[in-house]
């Protein structure tokens, strides 16, 4: 029998705790770049995230057919890939803006279908906040822009091979295996670039909370939302994931943006809100 939760954590509630928990672990991992690279706490996350995914959901491996495979191999090298670069991003330039940046992702893939005009709008306001790094390029460092723009990438085809592994893999089984795809990808570079370090007692302690807050906990928040609250809210709420990056980086890491990169970030949250109201606005296709 699942337990009943309180009255007052509604789903709303769930999403939006889910939101603060990735970004106040994102500013934890950044926290520990000065004591081993970027590309090791990437992958410490994604292990230590495989690991307990895998104790809980104990994955059925046998008499699965090669479709099924190549979708959460797929899965698991997005999500790889997504961690490591926007980690890399975060070495380069301020959370809020690399987060901004990769929140394009996610915006392109729920424009992707539209075939409507007025959606062009949603479309240049994101444009137009990042040019605006273009044109007052203020503190943005441009291999950190690269990277976080190869995080945006990364997360699109997450989202769109997520929606493959969800119908062909049972509840977290395809997010368990595609953790270890991803963690096994990274195994190589991850161990070379820490070292020893990834043995010491404080790496290894936030490494392991970064990987609860960022990959354990939101998957279990979101998981128990998505059966109650409506697609169109729940994007809404996720708009929100830039201004939560910047307000966590400023608490923890006392990282601060310049106007440039706020206003950079409110286009981009208000062309993801927008563009998620229209979509949950229209018509059924016939």
């Amino acid at each position: 029998m699942t337990p009943r939760l309180p009255s007052w954590l509604s789903p709303v509630w769930l999403v939006i705790i889910s939101i603060i928990s990735v970004q106040v672990g994102a500013s934890f991992a950044k926290s520990l770049f000065v004591l081993t690279p970027p590309v090791a706490i990437a992958w410490l996350r994604m292990a230590v995230a495989a690991a307990i995914f895998w104790v809980v959901a104990r994955p059925r491996l046998r008499g699965r057919t090669w479709p099924q495979w190549r979708v959460v191999v797929g899965y698991g090298i997005a999500l790889a890939v997504m961690n490591w670069s926007i980690y890399l991003a975060f070495a380069r330039i301020p959370i809020g803006l690399a987060v901004t940046i990769e929140f394009l992702g996610p915006l392109g893939v729920a424009l992707a279908g539209s075939r409507r005009a007025r959606d062009l709008v949603w479309v240049g306001l994101a444009a137009a906040g990042v040019a605006l790094l273009g044109v007052f390029p203020a503190t943005a460092d441009w291999i950190g822009v690269g990277y976080a723009l190869l995080a945006a990438a990364a997360w699109a085809a997450y989202i769109v091979l997520g929606r493959q592994v969800g119908v062909s893999w049972s509840g977290v089984t395809g997010v368990s295996v595609g953790s270890l795809v991803g963690a096994l990808a990274f195994l190589v570079p991850g161990v070379l670039a820490g070292g020893a370090t990834l043995l010491q007692p404080k790496v290894l302690l936030l490494g392991v909370l970064v990987a609860v807050m960022s990959s354990v906990i939101p998957y279990g928040l979101e998981m128990v939302a998505l059966r109650s609250i409506p697609p169109g809210v729940f994007g809404i709420l996720m708009s929100l994931e830039p201004a939560v990056a910047a307000l966590a980086a400023f608490v923890v890491l006392s990282e601060q943006l310049g106007w440039v990169e706020i206003v950079a970030m409110a286009c981009v949250v208000v062309a993801s809100v927008g563009a998620t109201r229209a979509l949950a606005a229209a018509p059924a296709p016939n």
